[in-house]
């Protein structure tokens, strides 16, 4: 269980650094071109440069996603774009195109190769060929389950890359046409318009239809993961935010380390367990990793949405003299509030607000304006990215 990585998403530099600090082993992000999320705000190449700087500061590492289907004309430029990557110390590469990993091994690059979930693996014979063709790690299809990943790890001796959290799709893996079919938009080349998520109205135009999957949550079944040789735990989500990113990286890495150090309880399960579905807005399951989804599974006849507000703010500094803690707000709250503190090497705290000060030191009794810069008194030294939120859940209430 020593070589266990938790692997984070990040759509800018702001999220990538989140990710590390609350606790990600790597990370993985998409340049402006080959990567399939075309609406995210992705990485210029000197931010990708700056990416791999702060990954390595951290002693840490970072992939780019490369996974397009390529089409014809999107082959010019890629022997360019990998030597690049190569070139500015990107440890591995996303792929799902057998291109990609070709023209890794002919450019003779450092850049080791990751097969996408996209080439949606559920068997040991694909995973031998991408051996072959010089791949050192399969991103396995989300649709795979435990026995799955055994067979595939025992048979291919390849490091094995599984989704934990977040979106699933309603297609194998993304191998889906309905975003091509409704707007010309290709799901294979970045541009998913997740129509899987749209509603539909049926013809009595009383209800609506979908086809939505839940969100993917296997925070009860990591131990089991490791146990059949799993060495990387993904979380989906490279548009979320990083109050979602800090939430879900702080969640897992505390699971992974209690189960390493043999101590995870039940009562911590339904605690975390509580703690990601709050930060979601979505309904979660573990979907295939167990059996094979149902109805209860999937979203058929609407849902709904809701935007979660808890994430109040982060902390900028802290003033150990004064015992005053700056933070910029993120969500509307007051004097009187039970709130908390979190962050990656912070024990989680209550605490009730008393006053709050503005950045003009003008004592006021609500934080209501948009990333507005405001002040409390707190006893607790805190470090610059701790975050404030509502408080919903006590972890001894769960003991």
């Amino acid at each position: 269980m020593k070589d266990i990585e938790l692997l984070a998403p990040a759509g800018d530099l702001e999220r990538l650094k989140i990710a590390y600090l609350y606790g990600a082993d790597a990370v993985y992000c998409a340049g402006k071109k080959y990567g399939l999320r075309a609406n995210a705000n992705n990485f210029t190449l000197e931010e990708l440069k700056e990416a791999v700087e702060v990954a390595h500061s951290f002693h840490k590492k970072i992939y780019v996603t490369v996974n397009i289907i390529f089409h014809e004309k999107e082959i010019a430029g890629i022997d360019e774009y990998l030597q690049n990557l190569d070139a500015i110390g990107v440890d591995a590469v996303i792929a799902s195109d057998i291109l990609v990993i070709k023209k890794v091994q002919e450019l003779g690059l450092n850049l080791q190769v990751h097969v996408s979930t996209q080439a949606s693996i559920l068997n040991s014979e694909a995973g031998l060929f991408y051996k072959s063709l010089g791949a050192t790690r399969l991103v396995l299809a989300r649709e795979a389950n435990l026995k799955d990943i055994q067979d595939i790890k025992a048979k291919t001796g390849l490091e094995l890359e599984c989704f934990i959290h977040g979106a699933m799709c309603t297609s194998f893996s993304g191998r889906c046409v309905l975003s091509n079919y409704c707007t010309n938009r290709d799901a294979n080349r970045g541009g998913c318009a997740q129509i899987c998520r749209w509603t539909f109205t049926l013809d009595d135009k009383k209800d609506v239809f979908s086809m939505t999957p839940k969100d993917l949550n296997l925070i009860e079944y990591i131990k089991d993961m490791m146990q059949v040789g799993v060495n990387s735990f993904k979380v989906e989500g490279r548009m979320r935010g990083i109050y979602y990113i800090a939430t879900v990286i702080l969640t897992y890495r505390k699971i992974i380390d209690q189960i390493k150090a043999n101590n995870l309880r039940e009562s911590d399960i339904n605690y975390y367990l509580d703690i990601l579905n709050r930060c979601a807005n979505r309904e979660s399951t573990p979907q295939f990793v167990n059996k094979l989804p149902s109805k209860d599974e999937q979203y058929f006849l609407g849902r709904q949405e809701l935007s979660n507000q808890d994430f109040l703010g982060i902390v900028l500094s802290y003033d150990k003299e004064k015992e005053i803690v700056i933070l910029e707000q993120r969500n509307y709250f007051k004097v009187g509030d039970i709130v908390e503190f979190f962050g990656p090497d912070l024990e989680t705290f209550s605490y009730q607000i008393d006053e709050i000060w503005n950045e003009n030191d003008e004592q006021i009794e609500i934080a209501n304006h948009p990333r507005m810069i405001v002040k409390l008194k707190i006893k607790t030294i805190l470090k610059k990215y701790d975050m404030m939120r509502i408080k919903v859940f006590d972890k001894q209430d769960y003991l």
